[in-house]
């Protein structure tokens, strides 16, 4: 690791000690012995974790999910009412966030146009305006669907500014009570699923003038997906050309490997709010199963990495997961947006609990975030961090036996600090940066160098012995709520 990204790392986590919210009072802050060089470097520390699986969910502000969660930086309330007030021009005045009890969800429009006039320079009141846009757009050809006649609408007022509590999704409350909630992670870039899922792979999104040349590609936030299962140009190579973190993994011999659930995805390539459904395979390039795209997976060829979901659950089972993993699900099971949240919440729990069963938990590390805001109100302006960001706040959860307990970090994280995670744990701090991982490609930043990107690192305590398994049910009953 280098020095300078050594120290910020240091400064940036003692900063985040001395505002734990851990109710481990018999511990050191952080349960740091030492100094935090040692912990960032040595066998006793990050390198416990050797298993890495970052869960990509869909679609959720973290207010949507955690507005209401006892010590997090939700909606600001006064006697139990937010105070935020956001302009409705269909009821002719001002609408509060509410607690929406449903389980299905329209969202709003969600590219990169869309982020802006919800943030709205700062003043975070584009999400009811947007979403009736959104939905006004869709509907002038479709009166009959759905999403146009108010079936899982909230009255006339749009979910886009409501907010789910305990009740809906009990289990991913508990996660966050038993583990870490991160209340300030940002999505990494400010615009929709595509981009956010090429920055979770490569750290940038980007598009490229000649696809076999990595020196010609330039920041695209608005992609379209134009070549849903295929992958067409003009020398019949890949579209993405820049350097992704595969290409890292492969040449330090890092296993990985990128799990797709069979069956369809709803995203749009238009970035409309609402599509038709399409096909989803590991053969299926596409917005949610972006490696494929890329030059450098087919050059060492990786795309046998590209694996189904169930292969997951049989790695887990056997002791044989990579030591980097993505899973990502199908539009059922993606909480995006008119997909059911119990049906997200089951999967991510079963991916969970797969895990946790396996004789490899007590040296795994689950990252659990939602890779855009979906439309979805939340109160926290993003920063600008660099070229393509930060988008939107998103829930962030870490899930590992030397998680720290009920802890609340409150660093400014992005899906880049995942990256950054993995690269110290696995590639002795090596980056995605042209100067030095032996690939140049043309990007102007890098994006786990952002000043003031906060450290995962924070929210593990690696003095702890492993902390055993919180399993619980796919599908909670009030029972089971009762009983936590």
């Amino acid at each position: 690791m280098r020095r300078a990204g050594l120290a910020a790392s240091a400064a940036v986590l003692i900063g985040a000690l001395t505002v734990s919210c851990s109710s481990r009072t018999s511990i050191p802050p952080a349960g740091l012995v030492g100094s935090v060089e040692a912990q960032l470097g040595d066998a006793s520390g990050i390198h416990l974790i050797r298993h890495v699986i970052v869960v990509m969910q869909e679609n959720r502000s973290f207010d949507n999910y955690f507005a209401t969660f006892p010590g997090a930086d939700g909606i600001p309330m006064k006697d139990g009412v937010p105070t935020a007030c956001i302009p409705d021009a269909l009821v002719g005045h001002c609408v509060h966030p509410f607690h929406d009890r449903s389980l299905i969800d329209d969202g709003g429009p969600h590219s990169d146009a869309a982020a802006r006039l919800d943030v709205d320079h700062g003043r975070m009141d584009g999400f009811v305006r947007m979403a009736l846009r959104g939905r006004l757009a869709y509907c002038t050809t479709r009166r009959t669907a759905p999403q146009c006649t108010g079936t899982h609408s909230h009255a006339r007022v749009p979910d886009s500014i409501g907010y789910h509590t305990a009740a809906e999704i009990p289990n991913y409350w508990a996660y966050a009570k038993h583990f870490v909630l991160q209340d300030h992670m940002f999505e990494g870039v400010r615009s929709w699923s595509e981009p956010a899922h090429l920055d979770m792979v490569s750290g940038w999104s980007a598009s490229c003038e000649n696809p076999s040349d990595p020196m010609s590609c330039h920041t695209q936030l608005d992609q379209r997906d134009d070549h849903h299962g295929q992958i067409p140009n003009q020398d019949g190579q890949p579209p993405f050309a820049w350097t992704d973190l595969s290409y890292l993994l492969f040449t330090h011999h890092i296993s990985w490997r990128y799990f797709v659930q069979r069956g369809s995805q709803p995203d749009c390539g238009d970035q409309a709010m609402f599509c038709p459904y399409r096909g989803q395979t590991v053969d299926t390039p596409d917005i949610w199963n972006p490696l494929p795209k890329f030059r450098t997976v087919h050059q060492d060829h990786q795309l046998r990495n590209v694996q189904v979901a169930r292969a997951y659950f049989r790695d887990a089972r056997q002791g044989t997961l990579p030591n980097v993993t993505w899973i990502v699900p199908n539009g059922r099971d993606s909480e995006h947006p008119p997909a059911s949240i119990a049906n997200g919440q089951a999967w991510v729990t079963k991916i969970v609990d797969a895990a946790m069963r396996g004789p490899e938990w007590d040296s795994t590390a689950i990252f659990l975030s939602w890779d855009d805001w979906g439309g979805f109100y939340d109160h926290v302006p993003p920063p600008n961090a660099n070229p393509q960001g930060f988008g939107l706040r998103v829930p962030g959860l870490v899930i590992s036996p030397y998680a720290r307990t009920g802890y609340i970090d409150h660093q400014e994280l992005s899906t880049d600090s995942y990256l950054r995670f993995i690269e110290d744990d696995f590639l002795n701090g090596q980056r995605l940066d042209p100067t030095t991982d032996g690939r140049p490609d043309s990007r102007p930043f890098v994006a786990e160098e952002t000043p003031g990107l906060g450290d995962l690192i924070a929210d593990f305590d690696f003095t702890q012995p492993p902390r055993p398994p919180l399993l619980l049910p796919p599908r909670p009953t009030a029972a089971d709520r009762r009983a936590r």
